[in-house]
């Protein structure tokens, strides 16, 4: 059999400080470690090691599956860093990375194992939360919030920041089967009320039993194949429609 051509996914995994099975090169266990390795790459965010955007997206997808399927509660929490391009612009982007990394690492400190934290994009992160409670999705929250507030980023020698974040969350309709798009909608729409309201805040979308928006509606609707019903409009603690089942 052809030999393989593995030098550049060796380098590249070499790269990222993972190991792959030494021992009996190109036996079935070494191009297994190899595979495995490719795999977590392609899963990771390569400044912080979080998961990226296209994993996390998966992990939404599950947990939106399971919320509908046994009516668990689940958590999204979008967390951006409060003036952070004023990091980049004063001290250039080599110290913005390092922020990035520091943060990372609060983050994961900050949740449970079973959670799956991931950098959305930029300086914002993500972190969806299974099996969450009201109460423990406030003190998570929080937890974050004064995680960054508390306690100032050291970059070098005779060079600290003290930084601050806003969080924004909503939690998966009950029963629904919605979109990760929606979701991720309306903890956006929440982290940027925190951000209007003076940052360094935290703002969870307040939640009622089976509250849902319009296009959840809809998507549960015509997967039923029901005909009309009339809209019944809640308000929501931001002061937005939301539409419960009639």
């Amino acid at each position: 059999m052809e030999a393989l051509r593995l030098d550049s996914a060796l380098r590249l995994i070499e790269q990222s400080g993972q190991a792959v099975e030494a021992e009996g090169e190109m036996s079935q266990a070494f191009v297994q470690s190899v595979i495995d390795a490719l795999c977590s790459l392609s899963s990771r965010d390569s400044l912080t090691g979080l998961a990226n955007r296209r994993s996390f997206a998966q992990a939404m997808e599950r947990e939106l599956d399971r919320v509908a399927r046994m009516g668990d509660e689940a958590l999204l929490l979008m967390v951006d860093i409060d003036h952070f391009k004023q990091v980049n612009d004063t001290h250039g982007h080599l110290v913005g990375d390092e922020v990035l990394r520091q943060l990372s690492q609060r983050l994961l400190e900050c949740v449970r194992p079973m959670d799956t934290v991931a950098r959305f994009g930029g300086e914002e992160f993500a972190v969806v939360l299974p099996n969450c409670s009201h109460t423990y999705g406030e003190v998570v929250a929080e937890r974050i919030r004064r995680s960054v507030e508390e306690k100032p980023f050291h970059i070098k020698p005779g060079l600290s920041l003290d930084l601050t974040v806003s969080v924004g969350g909503a939690y998966a309709p009950q029963w629904i089967r919605s979109e990760a798009a929606i979701w991720t909608e309306r903890a956006d729409r929440q982290l940027y009320r925190a951000k209007r309201e003076g940052r360094n805040g935290v703002c969870l979308e307040e939640t009622f039993d089976t509250v849902v928006s319009i296009e959840e509606k809809e998507l549960l609707y015509g997967a039923l194949n029901l005909g009309g019903y009339e809209p019944v409009q809640t308000l929501s603690a931001d002061g937005n429609g939301r539409t419960n089942h009639p």
